[in-house]
């Protein structure tokens, strides 16, 4: 566990934040909202972050201060949060530290707005809103379900291309990949008498329909000309199955590296 002084030292970032005055309401909630949705995180009062200085908060206003922030999350947010409140002493300087953890039932919003418009995720050292599509995979988490289990109806399983899904199946398994081992990995499912993919079947095969619904689950491959980006030597993406997206790019670097050594 990292002490004190080595969290002080570290940059503000996904799953920290320092502040050196109570922040407004509203950015205050935005903070622990987005923590909540996220990975958890902790945020320290009393630590200015740029430059990086202890400041402290006055001894008398500790339980004040800690009320007033409690107060802010019952009142700002939803559903319920209860953070972890630790008061510390740092060379003599007091701080208040607030442990958030991940919640276990997002999407956390903010109560005037709403979750369409006030749920909040941390991007890097901010709290940014948070898109519908962000929204929709929070509370698929909410119900213990993965993206990757929707089923997509754009086409029934039987005129889905997945040859060399079958084929890697079967030299790592030894197995045909058949409808029943389908099933049993929880790849397709029925539908109102119809077997439908599931969106990670539908990433594994090499079906147009792959490209059409995730066009960005790629591998985009490129060799500069010197240092700069812009000046391509050689390019190359590979969107077919994700399962043979790593190993021919992979294959792409060694037989670049290569031909350097040449």
């Amino acid at each position: 566990m990292k002490t004190l002084a080595e969290i002080i030292m570290q940059p503000e970032g996904r799953k920290l934040e320092f502040k050196e005055m109570l922040p407004t309401k509203a950015d205050l909630a935005k903070t622990i909202l987005a923590f909540a949705n996220d990975a958890g995180g902790e945020f320290y009062l009393g630590i200015k972050n740029n430059p990086r200085e202890i400041i402290g908060i006055n001894e008398a206003d500790l339980i004040s201060m800690e009320e007033k922030i409690t107060n802010i999350i019952h009142d700002q947010c939803y559903p319920v949060i209860l953070p972890e409140v630790t008061f510390l002493n740092f060379d003599g300087r007091h701080l208040i530290k607030l442990q958030i953890f991940k919640g276990s039932n997002p999407p956390y919003y903010l109560k005037h707005k709403g979750a369409e418009e006030g749920t909040y995720v941390r991007v890097g050292s901010s709290n940014r809103q948070a898109s519908p599509e962000i929204i929709a995979e929070l509370k698929r988490q909410q119900h213990g379900k993965s993206y990757d289990s929707e089923l997509t109806y754009d086409n029934a399983v039987d005129i889905l291309e997945f040859k060399n899904f079958r084929s890697v199946f079967q030299e790592k398994t030894g197995e045909s990949l058949d409808m029943t081992i389908l099933k049993k990995l929880e790849l397709v499912r029925s539908f109102q008498n119809t077997l439908y993919p599931t969106n990670a079947l539908i990433l594994l095969s090499d079906d147009d329909l792959k490209n059409h619904l995730f066009a960005y689950a790629k591998i985009e491959c490129a060799r500069f000309k010197g240092e700069s980006p812009g000046n391509f030597i050689d390019q190359k993406t590979f969107n077919g199955s994700i399962l043979t997206q790593p190993d021919q790019a992979y294959q792409f670097v060694l037989t670049r590296l290569a031909r350097e050594t040449l």
